[in-house]
């Protein structure tokens, strides 16, 4: 503790001056705490503005009349009043190492509420408990810190892979990435380009009690953060910076055939076929020490470097906070990189007692420049640089980068090969984007107790992506070099407006405390978009639109979209003596984004809690010093749906052919459905806080379950109508689980303090019912059954396979297609024969995405001057679908292959390991193997993550124009635990294309995405 007692002294030290009022007298005194004196230490007269702080020895001095009331605080300690009494001078205060934070102020939706008296589901974390992680997003840093929240990296694309799910919640198309409010602002999209070094604290909305004042947009949760603002009485300049070294660990990289190995398994393909083997196989071992490894020639040791300044000064009547930052991570793959230039300003002026005005400005730039290196074959140069043959130079003789490697058709090589390090570097895939975030507010409070508020929020998006294919390089397997060179620019500006206004009231009559609160908001989005595609280019250094001979007209057009939102909401609370609590809420909301039949939807909740330890049946209870049960139900919505889907869409782009004549011309494209409405979810919750030995130990659980209905999903419908889909409500879908959290001071002495945060989650689903005649929605991997859990894997089961000719005989096969060794599948529905496609095939759920539980834990340490703390995550029981298989284990030898396949069956007496078949028999045999979805395609990818590690130390006997010195090392994913083979990043999940995670109906493909690097960074934290 001497460490915190020696910061905060050095923290406050610029604190307010001392006033005089009235009658006075000087009052002096030690704050002290075990017997040692506790520097920096705030002292306050009770309802003045007359304060100090405490000096190096613990020494104060302060003028206070007779009778009035001194109370002193400091970070980590209970706060003390004490009486001034009659004519005395000296006034000794000792301190209470503080182990709850009961009376800490949390942010809810629209106010404030103190954390004993919250009745809903709701976790909070510090800025301070995030501040030195070598990471670009929030939501990295908050892995593994709450219960009942998922957070996956499913790509290590700098400033890009975040998918943060709560009480795994999902919908069919409504998305489930929780709704953000910072300060106060519901924004319209992810926080990825906010500095984490901009926030002060994080807040998240689990419960419908909790969210349901955010209504249509709620579903999936709520995550409120607050940006930084001055300490009462302080001016501080804070500088925190940090460099290091990203790399991506040789253990975990999916394993493949090195050139000598590649060679030997293409010479026993053809031996094993009875074919002669070409010359270039003929013998293995003169590949020996000339492996040419594709994928690690596109990785590299990258830097990462980050610039914080943060300036708050909170005196007077003004409290302004100003946070500049540059954040510069070059990414582990080549030619990649990500830059964020942020700042931000936030400015609170008191102008009287009554009236406050406000001000935050946050603008920042961001430079995103990566490679598509994500995707399936063809898409994705990862995927495509893992399945390229080892024998294949990346170099020529001159050590420069070969264009195009080929190898002759008798070798079975039926794909042309481009340079995949050369289209890294060469090919150009830049997005930049400048955003504003402003807040504006005034509030009057002419009376005590009551307020008038109303606030004007904007964000500002202005994003240009770039896309220069030159000829020298592509993306693409079979395509010659050179190639036509093509650009894509597209531009897109994006403008949100929110007005909110709110009438609060709270008063408190004897034992009864109440709240009532009011508002109306009204919100509005417009996007403007506009993409031109061109080719063919005379000159690759001349990329620009007049340089290109064609400009594509299907992949040029422009376009505009807009939403509106307009609520009215209102909550009430009520405790009475701070034991029984009760908080209802309605919020109503109109969107544009509905039919005009069913426009407004209604969200209200209920919640209550019952503070049992402030009963006297348990205040003589000396191991429990807090108890509070809570329940809630409520109603949330999502409108995740995008725009004019509830209108008949025309399109205009269609040509009519009369004659020799062409004519521009229209048509229908989809059904309109006035009665469009909400997907709603009806949420109950029941939970226990609990702390024990005066808060040594805290301990919270959550049981939820709820129902989503009227999922928004295009039904099919019969083709004759003209159209294939409708957008409708459909189906419901059940939800339950468990939360428990804890967290336990192990030790803490004056010289050691030890805290443990540790929690774990299970949560499930069930689909009760999809559209009438309809009991099931296919993916290209998954299925969605009414009976079943969410998104499961679906395809045909693998036993094993066809051992010898007898095996064959006895059992059921792919006519014409099932021999000795190739892969044995299950006979599902029992009719004898092996069949694929259609409802009543052989096909069945094979596998599950989503864990059993996922959990995590946080240890802080602190010894004197030094600190450490462990943060580690994991989840249990989730599968991921091996889709690069198809490729890297396609058993005809088109690719390179993964190391497991040397080990394949070869004959009866040789079967290998069972994972893969025989080679015999060319596609019509290996093609079911690799083109049938089936259960060899999923594996467990349960994993245990050490996310950082950081050890620091703070200096003492600093000079006077510093306050605070701390130097730090930091480690960011430093081990993955895991039994999953087929790559690094046993979170990763992937759609085909490789721009996005695949959704909620196709969760959990991997497709060999960006490796998430091991970060190691360095740092200094000074405040002066």
């Amino acid at each position: 503790m001497i460490k915190i007692r020696f910061i905060g002294f050095l923290l406050l030290m610029l604190c307010m001056g001392v006033s005089s009022f009235g009658q006075s007298q000087s009052v002096r005194g030690v704050v002290s705490s075990e017997g040692e004196p506790v520097p920096g230490a705030l002292v306050l007269v009770k309802g003045t503005q007359r304060g100090t702080v405490t000096d190096i020895d613990g020494n104060y001095s302060i003028d206070a009349a007779p009778g009035e009331i001194l109370v002193v605080s400091f970070v980590g300690y209970t706060t003390k009043e004490v009486a001034v009494v009659g004519g005395q001078t000296e006034i000794n205060v000792t301190l209470d190492l503080s182990t709850s934070d009961l009376s800490e102020v949390v942010v809810v939706g629209y106010g404030s509420q103190i954390k004993k008296e919250v009745t809903g589901a709701i976790q909070s974390v510090s800025g301070k408990d995030l501040q030195d992680m070598p990471v670009s997003s929030v939501a990295q840093k908050l892995q593994g810190r709450l219960a009942g929240v998922q957070i996956n990296q499913t790509t290590g694309k700098p400033g890009q892979g975040m998918n943060v799910r709560i009480r795994g919640q999902l919908s069919v198309s409504g998305g489930s990435q929780p709704l953000y409010v910072v300060d106060g602002f519901p924004i319209s999209g992810d926080v990825n380009s906010i500095n984490p070094d901009e926030i002060q604290d994080i807040t998240v909305l689990k419960d419908a009690a909790s969210t349901s004042l955010y209504g249509s947009r709620a579903a999936n949760g709520v995550v409120m953060i607050t940006t930084k603002k001055g300490v009462k009485g302080q001016t501080n300049v804070n500088l925190n910076v940090f460099t290091g070294f990203q790399q991506v660990p040789e253990q975990g990289r999916l394993e493949m055939m090195n050139a000598e190995e590649f060679a030997q398994f293409k010479k026993e393909y053809y031996t094993d076929a009875g074919q002669p083997v070409p010359e270039a196989f003929q013998n293995p071992a003169e590949y020996r020490d000339k492996n040419n490894d594709w994928y690690d020639a596109m990785l590299q040791t990258a830097p990462i470097t980050s610039y914080n300044l943060t300036v708050t000064s909170n005196k007077e009547r003004v409290n302004t906070a100003v946070i500049a930052g540059i954040f510069d991570q070059k990414g582990v793959v080549v030619n990649s990189d990500y830059k964020r230039y942020s700042m931000r300003m936030n400015t609170d002026y008191a102008i009287s007692d009554k009236v406050n005005i406000g001000i935050n400005l946050a603008p920042n730039y961001v430079v995103d420049n990566t490679p598509r290196t994500d995707g399936t074959r063809g898409t994705g140069i990862l995927f495509n640089a893992l399945h390229t043959w080892p024998v294949m130079p990346i170099y020529d003789e001159s050590g420069e980068l070969t264009y195009f490697n080929r190898f002759p058709a008798n070798t079975g090589n039926i794909f042309a090969y481009p340079n995949w390090v050369r289209s890294a570097e060469e090919i150009t895939n830049e997005t930049k984007v400048f955003n504003i975030l402003g807040n504006t507010y005034a509030e009057w409070k002419p009376i005590k107790g009551l307020s008038f508020k109303t606030t004007f929020n904007t964000e500002i998006r202005n994003s240009n992506y770039f896309w220069f294919n030159p000829s020298t390089a592509t993306a693409n397997i079979n395509v010659a070099i050179p190639t036509v060179a093509v650009s894509i620019r597209d531009q897109e500006q994006e403008l949100t407006w929110l007005n909110e206004n709110t009438v609060t009231y709270g008063k408190t009559v004897g034992d009864h405390s109440f709240q009532l609160l009011a508002g109306f908001s009204n919100q509005q989005f417009r996007r403007d978009r506009t993409r031109i595609q061109a080719d063919t280019y005379a000159d690759d250094r001349l990329p620009t639109i007049q340089g290109a001979l064609n400009i594509n007209r299907g992949g040029t057009f422009s376009g505009v979209d807009e939403w509106t939102l307009t609520s009215i909401f209102s909550r009430a609370t009520y405790n009475y003596k701070g034991k029984y609590l009760l908080t209802g809420s309605i919020r109503s909301d109109g969107s544009s984004r509905f039919g005009s039949d069913n426009r407004w939807g209604v969200f209200p909740s209920v919640s209550a809690g019952w503070v049992l330890s402030d009963e006297e049946f348990l205040k003589t209870n000396s191991s429990i010093s807090f108890a509070k049960l809570r329940g809630s139900y409520g109603i949330t919505g999502n409108n995740n749906i995008g725009n004019y889907t509830q209108y008949a869409l025309v399109n205009n782009t269609i040509n009519v052919a009369f004659g020799n004549n062409v004519a521009p011309g229209a048509a229908v494209t989809s059904l309109n459905n006035s009665n469009l409405g909400w997907e709603t979810t009806a949420q109950f919750d029941l939970g226990l806080d609990l702390g024990l030995w005066d808060d040594r130990l805290s301990f919270v659980y959550d049981f939820y379950t709820k129902n989503t209905t009227n999922l928004l999903y295009a039904v099919q419908i019969p083709q004759e109508s003209g159209f294939t889909n409708f957008n409708d409500n459909i189906g419901e879908i059940k939800f339950w689980g468990h939360e428990f959290a804890v967290n336990a001071i192990a030790v803490n002495t004056s010289n050691f303090r030890w805290n443990v945060n540790a929690n774990i989650s299970f949560n499930r689903n069930e689909v009760i019912s999809l559209a009438d005649g309809i009991d099931r929605v296919y993916g290209t991997y998954h299925i969605t059954q009414v009976g079943q859990p969410f998104g499961q894997f679906y395809g045909m089961v693998k036993e094993g396979n066809y051992m010898n000719a007898e095996d064959l005989a006895n059992s059921p096969i792919i006519p014409g297609r099932s021999t000795v060794g190739s892969i044995k599948l299950k006979d599902v529905n029992g009719d004898g024969v092996i069949t694929y496609g259609g409802d009543n095939d052989d096909r069945a759920i094979i596998g599950n995405p989503f864990p059993d539980f996922v959990y995590g834990f946080v240890n802080n340490f602190t010894f004197k001057n030094w600190d450490a703390s462990i943060t580690a995550s994991g989840s249990q029981g989730n599968q991921l679908y091996m889709r690069h298989l198809y490729s890297t284990a396609n058993l005809d030898g088109v690719f390179n292959m993964v190391r497991k396949a040397i080990d394949r069956f070869r004959s009866p007496e040789d079967p290998g390991e069972g994972i893969f078949g025989t080679t015999v028999g060319g596609g019509n045999v290996t093609g079911v193997e690799r083109d049938w979805n089936n259960s060899n395609f999923v594996w467990d990818a349960s994993y245990f993550t050490i996310r950082n590690i950081t050890v620091g130390y703070t200096f003492r006997n600093l000079p006077k124009t510093i306050q605070s010195a701390r130097l730090y090392a930091s480690g960011q994913n430093m081990w993955v635990f895991t039994k999953y083979w087929g790559g690094s990043n046993p979170e990763v999940s992937m759609q085909n294309d490789g721009n996005g995670d695949g959704g909620n109906l196709s969760p959990g493909v991997d497709l060999s995405a960006y490796p998430v690097p091991r970060t190691i960074t360095f740092g200094a934290n000074i405040t002066f």
